[in-house]
């Protein structure tokens, strides 16, 4: 019974498909061209093969022969001699024209298809394992990238993937040098189905910036970075999210929706101004802090695991003794940098707090360093 539906159901799926062929117009130009090759070749045989002139044509295998390079090549490699053979060879010379020219067209069609679909997002992309997808775009994106890739030095262009719907704007991105081979996937980045086609599973890490590419209100932009990275969790809960947020209100549930980092851009704004008109240089000295180069600023470090559950003076005189970099405190709770699913324990009885990524600056000396702990270190660009 089941064999008997199946069978009827590939039957049907068939017959469709012959359907739709034989309504293309372009079906039908093609068995007429088929069919006149054949009876121009055939005419080639009757008047030239057996002797019937001096054109060097045996049989079938030179006929055929002769038909092949007229068609494919648009040149005759036997020299006609008589009047319907000659007319039979102009047939095959003009419909090989018109064969090769449609070959070629399509074959330029489809790389410039391609291209198109590439910088406007649509391509599908390769297997991708371990790279980092930025969704939403808005102005100054280019530089927003290039800090990106200057502080991950380890991360190739190659393995970055901006998911957005501003396609024009990321085809002039693209148009850059240092740009050009940054995947691009368009759509909503708060949709499931187009975060599957940026490989969202296999995935490391991904930050999720306030999206301008379409006219919304600061609520609008909030709510969608929330439903995005719900999105992302549900997809690969363990992916490392940093998203960015313009009001303080949606920060609750961006913590709800386990958000690693949240960065509340007009506070900070607001900060640095603030600082600033005191006119004691503090804008200065957080820039210096927070600066494009990897190699210099505050810096995030592994601890080696001999210091894990020893005192923090001991490890303190430890970095003293480098001399190029200052000590200034521990991150805590930094599992989720290692995409592990457990939660983050206390150590040695130690209160810690049960969210991920907790700095601790300048703690006292006798405090125990837990194993998932992280060194905040402070290196100067000399």
């Amino acid at each position: 019974m089941k064999l008997g539906k199946k069978h009827k159901k590939v039957k049907g799926a068939l017959q469709r498909k012959i359907k739709r062929i034989f309504s293309n117009p372009f079906t039908y130009i093609g068995i007429i061209i088929v069919i006149s090759i054949c009876v121009a070749t055939y005419v080639v045989y009757l008047t030239e093969s057996g002797g019937r002139t001096d054109s060097d044509i045996d049989g079938w295998f030179d006929t055929i022969w002769h038909t092949i390079v007229a068609v494919s090549a648009a040149y005759f490699d036997y020299y006609v001699k008589s009047v319907p053979g000659r007319m039979a060879s102009l047939v095959l010379l003009l419909f090989g024209m018109i064969v090769f020219s449609f070959i070629t067209g399509k074959i330029t069609s489809g790389f410039m298809n391609l291209l198109m679909k590439g910088n406007k997002g649509l391509k599908k992309l390769r297997n991708m394992k371990g790279h980092f997808i930025i969704c939403g775009w808005r102005p100054g994106f280019d530089k927003i990238l290039e800090a990106v890739m200057n502080s991950n030095p380890d991360i190739l262009s190659d393995m970055i993937v901006l998911v957005n719907e501003a396609p024009d704007q990321i085809e002039q991105l693209k148009s850059q040098l240092q740009f050009k081979d940054v995947n691009y996937v368009a759509g909503d980045f708060a949709d499931a189905a187009v975060l599957k086609r940026a490989f969202i599973s296999t995935a490391q890490r991904a930050l999720v910036i306030s999206d301008q590419s379409k006219k919304r209100t600061e609520l609008e932009t909030d709510s969608q970075t929330v439903l995005a990275v719900l999105a992302l969790k549900n997809e690969n809960p363990s992916l490392y999210i940093a998203a960015e947020i313009m009001d303080k209100k949606f920060e609750e549930h961006l913590q709800l929706a386990h958000c690693d980092e949240i960065l509340l851009t007009q506070e900070y704004e607001h900060g640095l101004l603030a600082t600033a008109s005191s006119g004691l240089g503090y804008s200065n000295v957080i820039k210096s802090l927070i600066g494009e180069d990897a190699e210099s600023g505050i810096i995030i470090d592994d601890i080696p695991g001999s210091f894990a559950g020893k005192q923090y003076k001991d490890f303190l005189s430890y970095v003293a003794e480098k001399n190029d970099e200052v000590l200034v405190g521990l991150l805590l709770n930094t599992k989720r940098n290692q995409q592990s699913k457990k939660s983050a324990e206390s150590s040695e009885g130690q209160n810690l707090e049960s969210a991920y990524n907790v700095p601790m600056l300048t703690p006292p000396d006798d405090f125990i360093i837990p194993k998932d702990a992280k060194s905040i270190l402070i290196c100067a660009n000399h």
